[in-house]
């Protein structure tokens, strides 16, 4: 897909105010670690990850994104009132019906001649909301839109430390399919896009690739149950091996269909699953990590939110500057893979 016409316009994020570090969550779970003769420090070094972000008690995904949402019209300047499309993308949602995005709709005061929907497609639901965005605006079926997440990981985190702590049976085998679930964490982020005949920006979303390898789904999988909450089963090493695999041939058609050669891009913003993912990620693409912006260590795997909040903070970092071009990439269970091509 090639655009002509989509600007990117500014990002929103927030940061949950509660952090908590992996060394915490694995205090918690001494008694399983003693009786597994599982070595202290386990989790971050396996995931490079020394902390995460929950929200505080009760905060809905709705009210998260929502903030995000705010904070991205105020840096724009815009109104509410001059939102033509809201997206909803998270993992995380209020509930089954109506869509997440009719609450942030509200909570923000956008105007009534607004489409409101929401998109889930596990981590890539962002990335996919800035497609489908995108071609409504290269339609001109809408002038402007504003994209949300608001991932909220405490439920899913806290339910796989019940079921650890009690789950007697556990064997050092049986233990690792729930392990990735303590590496998620919580945030939102927000994005205007819109029509660049209305208002250049000079940050142009160029086009974007995508791959289906749907034959692994049964690699990662969760949901909810009355009686042990959420809980997410992974197969990490497959996983990863899987995902990256079909991220090398989005990556292929992502180079062909922009025209772009690997050296020209000066910044890579990925989903950040963990160390060896990203290393195995680059590696793989022949791309210099020394490029790639990380969160990976303070905020964990985000859900939908990780790229477009490593965007966000490398934007307000200072890491990408005018006139040069960047690229998200993401691997997201299913296994599907979808990458974009910013020229900023």
């Amino acid at each position: 897909m090639h655009y002509s016409h989509v600007c990117l316009n500014s990002f929103g994020y927030e940061l949950p105010p509660v952090e908590v570090t992996s060394a915490q969550l694995e205090a918690r779970l001494a008694p399983v670690y003693e009786r597994l003769k599982l070595p202290v420090g386990r989790l971050e070094l396996m995931s490079g990850i020394k902390a995460r972000r929950f929200w505080n008690p009760g905060t809905r995904p709705s009210q998260a994104a929502a903030m995000a949402g705010r904070k991205a019209l105020d840096v724009t300047g815009v109104s509410g009132e001059d939102i033509d499309c809201l997206i909803f993308t998270s993992v995380s949602r209020d509930m089954m019906e109506p869509a997440t995005a009719a609450f942030v709709h509200r909570s923000l005061g956008v105007g009534r001649n607004c489409q409101v929907f929401d998109i889930s497609n596990a981590c890539l639901g962002f990335l996919n909301g800035m497609i489908v965005l995108a071609n409504m605006i290269e339609l001109g079926q809408v002038r402007r839109g504003l994209i949300v997440a608001g991932e909220t990981a405490e439920d899913l985190v806290e339910s796989t430390l019940r079921h650890l702590l009690s789950a007697e049976a556990l064997t050092r085998k049986s233990i690792k399919p729930l392990f990735a679930s303590l590496t998620i964490g919580s945030g939102a982020v927000g994005l205007v896009m819109e029509d660049r005949r209305i208002n250049d920006t000079g940050h142009y979303l160029v086009g974007s690739s995508c791959q289906a390898n749907t034959a692994h789904n049964d690699l990662c999988q969760g949901g909810q149950n009355a009686e042990q909450g959420t809980l997410m089963s992974t197969d990490s090493e497959v996983l990863l091996e899987k995902g990256v695999e079909t991220a090398a041939r989005c990556w292929a058609d992502f180079l062909r269909n922009l025209g772009w050669k690997k050296e020209s891009i000066a910044r890579f913003f990925c989903h950040q699953v963990g160390r060896a993912h990203g290393q195995l990620l680059f590696n793989t693409l022949d791309l210099d990590p020394a490029r790639n912006f990380e969160t990976l260590s303070t905020l964990g795997n985000v859900g939908s939110v990780s790229a477009p909040i490593t965007m966000a903070m490398g934007i307000e970092h200072g890491v990408l500057r005018s006139g040069e071009k960047a690229a998200l990439l993401g691997i997201g269970s299913g296994i599907n893979s979808l990458m974009l091509g910013i020229q900023w």
